[in-house]
């Protein structure tokens, strides 16, 4: 199983540091997410400090640049870092999209399918030197001139995932996408029966294999060196669960339990603005189906149970520099990569 970790957003000061120690204490990648912050020139840092830790983004919003652009920020970034880039997309809501970034809404799925198939149209020109010509509904880049083509890079396509929860576009990222990024809120049932049929469907439409599509994620992990730290992240997830719950978009893992009626108390709770009280309404038996609590020492055999057989990557942050814990924690990460995964990278 492959273990990544954050970087620093906010202090670029702190990520050349930050992900040299990730390859060190012997994480295999580095993410970024789009939250307050640029989500791509973080790992321009990134890249330069190490040589061996993948580099990715947990997502990116697509929708708000065009494909152009981020085939631009895509390439140089893995061609800087030789080949060890992911560029991770997602589509964000309806409401985000016209009121945070001012774009257009039209409906996600066909729209993310035209702008995977675009970067790599764009690439194949740069690449391999194809006439640019790509014409769909939602996008098209029919003008490529030598001057604005970057030379050949010599290196694999940089591969495309997508973030997703419901079927559709699910089946989506497996007929098109490299691989998917599963969100946290999900628990091993909503895996087994919506997500991993759906996957396998769009896998087998787009004739491709499972040990050359990787999955990411899929659930929350609450840890930490002693039962302390671990009770803490349960309640920082409690509140996540809360969170992520009341939103419509999410009620469908909440069906596969028959959680139904917490769904919809969740939603009422957020029209009126109750975001603190939403914790108290997540009991431990929910709690419990959306994330992993062990210590680090019990860690493995848990993860293995919650994730094993369905997913090729988890997400762990690392322990702060001056912990003293640094040895503790590498020899974590050895017994998690242990894990099977189905993931072969060719």
């Amino acid at each position: 199983m492959k273990i990544e970790t954050g970087i620093p957003l906010n202090d670029w000061r702190a990520v050349a540091p930050a992900a040299l120690r990730a390859e060190q204490l012997g994480f295999d990648g580095v993410l970024s997410f789009e939250i307050a912050n640029d989500p791509f020139m973080p790992l321009a840092f990134a890249a330069l400090a190490t040589e061996r830790v993948s580099l990715g983004t947990a997502i990116a919003v697509a929708f708000p640049r065009s494909p152009m652009v981020v085939a631009n920020t895509a390439w140089d970034l893995n061609v800087q870092s030789g080949g060890r880039f992911t560029l991770g997309l997602g589509t964000q809501v309806k409401g985000h999209n016209e009121r945070r970034f001012s774009v257009p809404w039209s409906a996600p799925l066909p729209r993310m399918r035209e702008y995977v198939q675009a970067l790599r149209a764009i690439w194949r020109c740069w690449e391999n030197g194809e006439k640019l010509d790509f014409t769909g509904e939602h996008y098209n880049f029919t003008l490529m001139t030598p001057e604005f083509s970057p030379p050949p890079s010599g290196l694999p396509p940089v591969p495309v995932t997508i973030a997703a929860v419901r079927p559709a576009m699910l089946k989506m990222a497996g007929q098109v996408c490299d691989g998917v990024r599963l969100h946290g809120f999900a628990t091993r049932r909503y895996l087994e029966q919506v997500a991993m049929p759906a996957l396998a469907e769009g896998m087998e439409k787009g004739h491709r294999a499972r040990d050359q599509f990787e999955i990411w994620g899929g659930g929350f992990i609450s840890t930490g060196p002693d039962e302390e730290a671990v009770a803490k992240q349960r309640e920082w997830v409690r509140y996540r669960i809360g969170f992520y719950g009341s939103t419509r978009s999410y009620l469908p893992v909440l069906e596969v339990h028959g959680w139904e009626e917490l769904g919809a108390k969740l939603n009422d709770m957020a029209r009126n603005g109750k975001w603190k009280e939403m914790p108290a309404e997540i009991p431990d038996q929910v709690l419990d189906e959306f994330t992993v609590s062990a210590t680090w020492r019990d860690l493995a055999p848990a993860v293995e149970q919650r994730f094993g057989g369905l997913v090729d990557s988890i997400t762990l942050e690392a322990p702060a520099a001056d912990s003293g814990l640094d040895e503790e924690f590498s020899e974590l990460l050895t017994d998690l990569k242990r894990i099977p995964s189905p993931f072969r990278p060719s």
